[in-house]
């Protein structure tokens, strides 16, 4: 049976309206997509806002009314990445990708924080994990990398914590796995941190566990922490960090007219701002559901309303994440059936993303993605032969897994879908 409170059939039927491509692809095809670690659903909203504010083409703040709503648009956008993590002050750093701006926020810390070593983790994106190896080697301190436990598909905060010590100058580390979906003890790893060497820089690329959970700075004392709108029910083409006001003092490239604290280079889009706050209103107005406030608007309810939407898709995930393995009475779930392997599979759900990786015994992962592929199941194969997969599945012991990621637009029906198109899949890969 399921413990886990889900979205009611009228809710998920008005949840997959407010996004494109759901239940069919651009053709109209019924399909499954499984895919959204690799870029998330778009909700429709946060599109059309988009373009409804890219159109315009005055800009922001000049002295009069159309100028100034572009202003307010882009005002409004960089509080709500304040809200999204529960963040105050500090700068909104915007950029083309949130790898560019990984690398931009590794760079300037680097060249500024003192000390003789930078501390990583074996699960990083590359965008992090390359970042802090090239600049620990240009600045001539020591590389740790925490290694990852194959049992758990994550990183033990203990492991992590072990390599920290006074002469830290950077701890760069992710909330959550894009390959297992396992979810880091941040709070642990970042307040720890702090108590061996209250110095330390700390960066979080919060990229993958964004759609998927909660994320509170406030307190911790984080440095920077970034995420991308596209993996976010948003739009491609731009990254968004933010940046405590520690941080974004240090010296880095600006204008020379602009605040110490500026970190925004050229003619701010307003649009992309725009359609942010559409993605931050429409998890609000899930988070009112179940709450008495009517009211998004203010920065306290805003926040609270925001939380409480996250936690609702988190708790509907983890249902899906459940029924996904465990199956139900009528239907088996991925860890009882014979003929495919869970991987890296953490037996506590609550440490876990609606992300889960699978191998079969009778195909090969290139081969079994192609005949998801041939039943309309979008799937995505994570090989040692790609740059973004070699260290995370070689920390694992495998070669490559077949990565399943629904999302919250996702239903119960859809799930078993699923693992009945497994199941006739395994069938025909014995005959």
């Amino acid at each position: 049976m399921n413990k886990y409170k889900m979205f009611t059939r009228e809710e998920q039927n008005e949840i997959k309206n407010k996004f494109y491509f759901v239940d069919k692809d651009i053709s109209g095809n019924h399909r499954l997509y499984f895919n959204n670690s690799g870029g998330s659903f778009r909700l429709k909203r946060a599109e059309e806002k988009f373009h409804e504010v890219d159109a315009i083409p005055d800009c922001a703040g000049q002295p009069y009314s159309v100028s100034q709503y572009l202003l307010e648009t882009e005002q409004k956008g960089k509080e709500d990445v304040r809200i999204i993590f529960n963040a105050q002050g500090g700068a909104v750093y915007p950029g083309y990708t949130a790898s560019q701006v990984m690398f931009d926020l590794v760079r300037v810390i680097s060249e500024h924080a003192t000390g003789s070593n930078m501390v990583t983790s074996m699960l990083e994106h590359p965008s992090a994990f390359d970042a802090v190896s090239h600049y620990a080697e240009k600045t001539q301190c020591e590389l740790r990398v925490a290694d990852a436990d194959p049992l758990t598909g994550g990183v033990n905060a203990d492991a992590i914590l072990s390599l920290i010590d006074e002469n830290t100058a950077l701890l760069c580390v992710m909330a959550a796995s894009n390959i297992s979906g396992y979810i880091y003890d941040i709070e642990k790893i970042v307040t720890q941190a702090k108590a061996i060497n209250p110095d330390i820089y700390i960066i979080v690329d919060a990229v993958q566990h964004a759609p998927h959970g909660v994320l509170d700075i406030s307190g911790l004392n984080i440095d920077a922490i970034n995420f991308a709108p596209y993996k976010f029910f948003g739009v491609k083409g731009v990254g968004f960090a933010f940046i405590s006001d520690r941080a974004a003092g240090l010296v880095h490239h600006k204008l020379k007219g602009k605040a110490d604290a500026d970190w925004e280079l050229g003619t701010p889009a307003p649009a992309h701002y725009a359609a942010l706050s559409e993605v931050v209103d429409y998890i609000c107005r899930l988070g009112q559901k179940e709450s008495d406030i009517e009211d998004i608007s203010s920065r306290e309810n805003r926040r609270a309303l925001f939380a409480a939407g996250m936690n609702r898709i988190a708790e509907h995930e983890r249902g899906l994440l459940n029924l996904l393995l465990n199956g139900t009475e009528k239907v088996q779930g991925l860890r009882a059936m014979q003929g495919v392997t869970v991987c890296v599979d953490n037996g506590d759900l609550s440490r876990r993303n609606l992300i889960t990786g699978i191998v079969f015994d009778d195909l090969n992962c290139t081969d079994a993605v192609r005949e998801f592929a041939k039943r309309h199941v979008i799937v995505h194969e994570r090989a040692v032969s790609s740059l973004y997969s070699q260290r995370i599945l070689t920390s694992y012991g495998l070669n490559s897994l077949i990565r399943i990621s629904p999302l919250h637009c996702h239903s119960s029906e859809d799930i078993t879908a699923f693992l009945q198109i497994t199941r006739d899949i395994i069938a025909e890969s014995r005959t």
